[in-house]
C-alpha cells in the first residue's frame, strides 16, 4: 500500500532518511551522517607537499649552516620540535574532539615557569604538582564546556585568562633551576612525539575510532547537546590536552638557552592551532590527516631555525599568525575534498522526498505514483455509441398507425 497502515512497525529512519543498519556501515555519524565515508586522498596529497616544503627548508638551513643539524645544535632542534609537538599534539586532540583548547599556551607558560622556579627539588618533585594542577583545572574546563555546553573556545579563553592572573604575578623572567638538561634524551623525546602523532592519526583513520572522537562536531543547532558519550570523550580530550600542554611547557624551559619570560602565553596557542591546522587537522573537528601534525611541526621549528642563520627576529606571534591563516586554509580544502562523496560507492538510496505536495509518512511508508495515467482506467458507467438509434427513440414509433385503433372499428 501506499499509506500509513495502524500498528504497522516500519523499520528506524534516521534524520538522512535511510535505514539506521545501512547507515550504520555507510555513514561517518549515522544520525546526521552525510552517504558515504569520509575522503583520505586529500590528507595524503597534503601530506606529501608538506615533506617537500620540509625537505626544502632542511635544505636552505643545511646550506646555510651545516653545523646546525649536527651535535648539540641538532639535539636542541630535537628537543624544540618534541617541545612544540607537545601543544601541537593537545591542540590536535581537542580539535580532532570539535572542542578547541585555547588555553593550552597559558597553561605551558606557566608550566614553563614553575619549572623554572621548583626544579632545583628534582624534576619528579617539580612535575608532578604542576600535572595534578593540570588535570584538575581540565576538569573543571571540561565541565564548564560538556555541562553547561558552551563553545570550547570561549571557555577556553576564560580558563586563560586565570591562567594569566597567575603568570602575571611574576614580573621579571625567571632563571631555570637544577640540571634537567632534555637534549639528553633528544632523540628518545622526538621519536616518543613522532610516535605518539602517527599512531593518532592512524587510529584516526579508522572510522569507529573517528566518529567516536568527533562526536561533539555539530551538525545542525550548536546549541543542542550531543548525548553522554559525545561529552565524555570532550571531556577526556580537554583533560588530556591539558595535561599535554604542561609537558610541552617543561620542554621548551629546560631546553632554552635563557630564563623564562612571563607573557600571556596566547601566542603558544596561536602557533600549536595553526600547526596542527597546518598538518590537515580540520578546524570543525573530527577530520585528520596521517603524518600532517608531524610534518608541519617539523617545518616550522626548521623555518625557525634557518630564520636564525638569517640573523631574522621573528615573533612567535607572527609566525603562529600566518601558520594559522594558512591553516584555514588547508581546512577549507580538507572539508571540501575530503567529505563524502555525493554518490556513495555502495549504492545507499538517496531519502526520497514523494510525489509534489506528499512526504515520507512518519512509519516510513511512501505514497507511490501510479504507472500509468488516470485517464486510462475504464469509466464506470458505459460508453455511449452514437452511431447506434435506440428503439425506444426510433421516429417510426409515431408514424406507423397504431394496431388497437384498427380493432376498435
Amino acid at each position: 500500500m501506499g499509506y500509513d497502515e495502524t500498528g504497522r512497525i516500519a523499520p528506524v529512519e534516521t534524520s538522512s532518511g535511510v535505514p539506521a543498519a545501512v547507515l550504520e556501515n555507510v555513514f561517518d555519524d549515522p544520525s546526521h551522517g552525510e552517504p558515504g565515508r569520509d575522503r583520505i586522498a586529500v590528507h595524503v596529497v597534503w601530506e606529501f607537499l608538506l615533506l617537500v616544503g620540509l625537505a626544502a627548508v632542511t635544505w636552505l638551513l643545511w646550506r646555510e649552516d651545516a653545523d646546525a643539524l649536527r651535535g648539540g645544535a641538532l639535539k636542541t632542534l630535537l628537543v624544540d620540535v618534541a617541545g612544540l609537538g607537545l601543544l601541537t599534539l593537545a591542540a590536535g586532540l581537542s580539535l580532532r574532539a570539535a572542542a578547541v583548547n585555547l588555553a593550552i599556551g597559558p597553561v605551558a607558560l606557566a608550566a614553563a615557569l614553575h619549572f623554572a622556579e621548583q626544579g632545583d627539588r628534582g624534576v619528579r618533585e617539580a612535575l608532578f604538582p604542576a600535572l595534578v594542577v593540570a588535570a584538575l583545572g581540565g576538569l573543571a574546563l571540561a565541565l564548564a564546556v560538556v555541562v553547561l555546553h558552551v563553545p570550547a573556545w570561549a571557555a577556553g579563553l576564560a580558563g586563560a585568562a586565570g591562567v594569566i592572573v597567575y603568570i602575571e604575578r611574576r614580573t621579571t623572567p625567571v632563571v631555570v633551576q637544577g640540571g634537567y638538561d632534555p637534549r639528553s634524551t633528544a632523540l628518545y623525546l622526538f621519536l616518543g612525539f613522532a610516535a605518539v602523532a602517527v599512531l593518532g592519526g592512524l587510529f584516526g583513520v579508522i572510522k569507529p575510532v573517528r566518529r567516536l572522537v568527533g562526536r561533539f562536531r555539530p551538525v545542525a543547532d550548536p546549541a543542542r547537546r550531543r548525548g553522554a558519550v559525545a561529552a565524555t570523550v570532550t571531556a577526556l580530550a580537554l583533560i588530556a590536552s591539558t595535561v599535554l600542554a604542561v609537558l610541552g611547557g617543561v620542554l621548551i624551559a629546560a631546553n632554552g638557552d635563557g630564563p623564562v619570560a612571563p607573557g600571556s602565553g596566547l601566542d603558544w596557542s596561536v602557533l600549536a592551532i595553526g600547526a596542527v591546522m597546518l598538518g590537515g587537522t580540520s578546524a570543525y573537528g573530527r577530520r585528520g590527516g596521517i603524518f600532517g601534525t608531524l610534518l608541519a611541526v617539523c617545518a616550522v621549528e626548521v623555518f625557525l631555525a634557518w630564520a636564525v642563520t638569517q640573523d631574522w627576529t621573528i615573533s612567535r606571534w607572527a609566525v603562529g599568525g600566518a601558520t594559522l591563516g594558512a591553516g584555514l586554509l588547508v581546512t577549507r580544502l580538507v572539508e571540501t575534498f575530503g567529505r563524502p562523496r555525493p554518490t556513495p560507492p555502495g549504492g545507499v538510496p538517496a531519502r526520497s522526498t514523494g510525489p509534489s505536495g506528499d512526504g515520507t509518512i512518519s512509519t516510513g511508508w511512501a505514497l507511490t505514483p501510479s504507472p500509468e495515467p488516470a485517464d486510462a482506467w475504464p469509466s464506470v458507467l458505459p460508453v455511449r455509441d452514437t452511431d447506434t438509434v435506440d428503439s425506444w427513440e426510433s421516429p417510426r414509433w409515431e408514424s406507423e398507425p397504431r394496431r388497437w385503433d384498427a380493432g376498435d372499428r
